[in-house]
């Protein structure tokens, strides 16, 4: 019995250690990729997984977030296998959508939750942005799949979800007037209604005036294509029955808006003067003070044909005896009360003394176009007065400027001496100090002596002159030989 007991179990620890052996030996039912060690995940007790095992999903390519975390491993892997479970969303999950949505649910789903709470933001990455009504909009008024699970793709142009909008309008009926199925191009995308505060009207701008909402106002509602942005076209009749001025009198353009803007009431108005520019007190007149007449094409742009009365009426200077120009812009500027006013003297420059303000310091007589230019014409006064040196007896020139500047006082002056005797050069230069070394007689420039200064003895001076014809010792006499100064050869 004892003997058969051994037999009995020899072959039975032969066959665990077979068992053992060939676990040890045979192929890992995880398959050939998983490279860490059993005791990782199972103890020595069996191979039933251990709760404190340390395996670290991190290390894999797939790291565990979210629901994943709490997820039994057999849910992702069926086989012990696990290199073979795929990394994909759709490796686990059915596709609710039907792949309408394409094959990436991480756009929109994260680990967390299948709840999806960013959908706007999600849209607004999308190709058709929600903007306006479209933001406020539920999501079935669109999207039409039974479950809101299916999103099968949908045009972005307006006329594929407002086909039936587009057909059924009757103000204005789209289908007849043939508008255009490119929606935006009157609607604004971001308005949250049809009417005519969403339209944009772009091409022709409602502002001011135009800003209405009845669109009949302007259209007619049978044919909205038949109106031209023209002014005229629909304000001919506030054209005709303007007066002030008559429009139609003098001939006005029909471009209303080279005058005026959108405002209600036509104002503010303003009309291109530029042939005539409206500057100083034109700038505030009434068109009335101007254009006396409905015919506002009568008006002359000559100031005189206007100010005929204050050209007239003008006495300091009189203009009418004065001859004065009636191009009144000559002197006058567009200020108040005709002030400051220039005259163009340059044919008589008004500098140094005769720069001054009063007209009637020179223009004595009040005809102005008497005046001479002649400096003795005023101031022969001074020229006979002078006498140092006396000029009305010393010969000397009445035209002042050859000697004097414009300087007050006369002074400097100058005098070219050298065009009628050298004293600045030759053997005069340097000998003399005043002009009474030589003109003796103050009273008398043209008196002169040669002889003061000339210690000459008449005797050899005579003797000298023995064979000159007429010789009288007298300074007269040596200028009309020596007029340049030099002894005669």
């Amino acid at each position: 019995m004892r003997r058969l007991s051994l037999i009995l179990v020899i072959p039975l620890i032969v066959g665990l250690k077979v068992v053992i052996l060939g676990s040890n030996t045979s192929d890992s039912p995880h398959g050939k990729s998983l490279k860490i060690s059993c005791e990782v995940c199972h103890t020595s007790s069996g191979w039933i997984m251990d709760e404190n095992n340390t395996f670290d999903h991190a290390t894999t390519n797939f790291f565990l977030a979210g629901q994943h975390v709490f997820t039994d491993c057999r849910s992702c892997h069926p086989t012990l296998v696990f290199s073979a479970a795929g990394t994909s969303c759709v490796d686990c999950h059915t596709d609710m959508h039907e792949q309408t949505l394409g094959m990436h649910c991480e756009r929109c789903h994260t680990e967390d939750s299948w709840l999806v709470s960013n959908i706007m933001e999600i849209h607004q990455m999308s190709r058709f942005p929600l903007v306006g009504s479209h933001a406020s909009a539920d999501c079935q008024d669109c999207h039409h799949g039974e479950s809101l699970l299916k999103f099968e793709p949908l045009g972005v142009d307006c006329y594929s979800c407002h086909s039936q909008d587009y057909l059924s309008t009757t103000f204005p009926n789209h289908s007849q007037a043939g508008y255009s199925t490119s929606c935006e191009e009157c609607h604004n995308i971001n308005s949250f209604e049809w009417s005519a505060t969403g339209i944009n009207h772009s091409f022709f701008p409602l502002t001011g005036g135009h800003s209405i909402t009845d669109c009949a106002s302007c259209h007619d509602i049978n044919n909205y294509s038949a109106i031209t942005p023209d002014c005229y076209a629909c304000h001919a009749g506030d054209y005709t029955a303007t007066t002030n001025p008559n429009h139609t009198v003098n001939n006005f353009s029909t471009d209303c808006n080279s005058c005026h803007t959108t405002n209600p009431g036509w104002r503010p108005a303003s009309f291109e003067h530029t042939f005539f520019p409206l500057a100083g007190v034109h700038g505030k007149a009434e068109c009335v003070q101007c254009h006396l007449t409905d015919r506002y094409a009568d008006a002359s742009s000559l100031c005189f044909s206007c100010h005929a009365s204050d050209y007239n009426g003008t006495s300091n200077p009189n203009h009418g005896s004065a001859g004065f120009s009636t191009e009144c812009e000559q002197c006058h500027s567009t200020e108040h009360d005709w002030k400051p006013a220039t005259f163009d003297h340059s044919f008589f420059p008004l500098e140094g003394v005769h720069n001054i303000a009063d007209c009637l310091r020179c223009h004595t007589s009040g005809n102005y176009s008497d005046a001479s230019s002649a400096c003795y014409s005023c101031h022969a006064a001074d020229y006979n007065s002078t006498s140092d040196p006396k000029h009305s007896t010393s010969g000397f020139s009445t035209d002042c400027e050859l000697c004097h500047t414009l300087s007050p006082g006369w002074k400097p002056s100058t005098f070219d001496h050298n065009a009628y005797f050298p004293i600045y050069s030759g053997k005069h230069r340097g000998e003399w100090n005043s002009c009474s070394d030589c003109h003796t007689n103050s009273s008398n420039y043209a008196v002169f002596s040669c002889t003061d200064c000339h210690e000459h003895n008449k005797q050899e001076t005579d003797g000298h002159h023995d064979d000159v014809r007429d010789y009288i010792y007298t300074s007269t006499a040596c200028y009309s030989c020596h007029p340049d100064g030099r002894a005669g050869d």
